[in-house]
């Protein structure tokens, strides 16, 4: 019975350390100019942690290269800084897949915690030919005349989501007809006007265009079925399709800082995302929940990144 009492007490001192970090001065650091995406997650974090962290969070902006310049400062003079996160989107982890953060990889931070997401979507016209993703699949495999289309350049998010289509029918992304456009709002113009037949979107911009009924999702890139608005339109992993889009932000941390820091945040995040004042925050910046963190992201995340790498070279987007 003591040495029971003993491991108990054992346990419950290394539990309580563990989250006894206190972090003193939280700080989110975006890594653009203000009001851009980086600065909505950092300001879903700044509003929906405020009960968690018991005071208000810094937002720091740190402009340069897309996420370079703060990844850099995060793998230099700040690799275990406790009270800071960085924010990040899917745009960063293809940056690291291609190599455009120079020799700092995926292994050079620690993925902390998401803040939402958004998903990718396949869609058509509504009097488009093709009623399923089956159908326009089939078409695929055996035509390559179809065009694709998205507010994005080649090499870009919406480019890869295509291609990741492609790559489920072994069909090499290189070869895929795509016409870029300067923005969704362009490209949709592309689709209703015949330019393009296919339009590789986000399901949160789609809401009042299937309102109008002027255009149909085939599938969605998420890992499983949406809540409503969007439960009726099956994922194309159900469809027999290995392509998910997960259009993510979140937050990372230096790769040296402490497993107590680390873990601290981590459990502040997963007591946020229980709370209405997140869900509300979350909805209020246009994006779906997608509650992760600690390993189980940095797991999925460094998974992704592989298989944006994989792609990137059969596309020839490096080497």
């Amino acid at each position: 019975m003591k040495k029971l009492s003993i491991a108990l007490m054992a346990t419950t001192l290394i539990g309580a350390s563990v989250f006894a970090t206190e972090i003193k001065k939280p700080e989110c650091v975006a890594p653009a100019k203000p009001g851009g995406g980086f600065d909505l997650t950092c300001r879903i974090a700044q509003t929906g942690l405020k009960s968690q962290l018991d005071r208000l969070m810094k937002v720091t902006f740190m402009p340069g290269g897309i996420g370079a310049v703060a990844i850099n400062q995060f793998n230099t003079t700040r690799t275990d800084d406790p009270n800071s996160i960085v924010a990040f989107s899917s745009g960063s982890l293809l940056n690291i897949a291609t190599g455009k953060y120079g020799k700092w990889t995926e292994n050079d931070v620690k993925f902390l915690a998401t803040a939402g997401a958004d998903f990718g979507a396949v869609v058509v016209k509504s009097d488009s030919k093709y009623k399923t993703l089956e159908q326009l699949m089939n078409d695929l495999k055996k035509d390559e005349s179809i065009i694709f289309g998205a507010g994005g350049s080649v090499g870009s998010q919406d480019w890869m989501k295509g291609a990741l289509l492609l790559k489920s029918i072994n069909k090499d992304p290189k070869k895929m007809r795509y016409v870029a456009y300067d923005g969704g709002g362009d490209a949709i113009a592309g689709l209703l006007g015949g330019s393009i037949g296919v339009y590789m979107g986000d399901v949160g911009e789609m809401a009042s265009h299937l309102e109008a009924g002027t255009m149909r999702i085939l599938a969605v890139l998420s890992p499983e079925r949406l809540p409503e608005p969007y439960a009726s339109f099956p994922t194309a992993k159900e469809q027999g399709y290995d392509a998910e889009w997960t259009i993510l932000r979140g937050y990372y941390m230096g790769k040296n800082v402490s497993d107590e820091a680390y873990k601290a945040w981590v459990k502040v995040f997963k007591d946020a995302y229980k709370t209405e004042e997140f869900k509300k925050v979350q909805k209020e910046k246009g994006l779906m929940p997608l509650d992760m963190a600690g390993a189980e992201l940095d797991a999925s995340i460094k998974k992704r990144i592989a298989k944006l790498r994989e792609i990137a070279k059969d596309a020839g987007l490096i080497k």
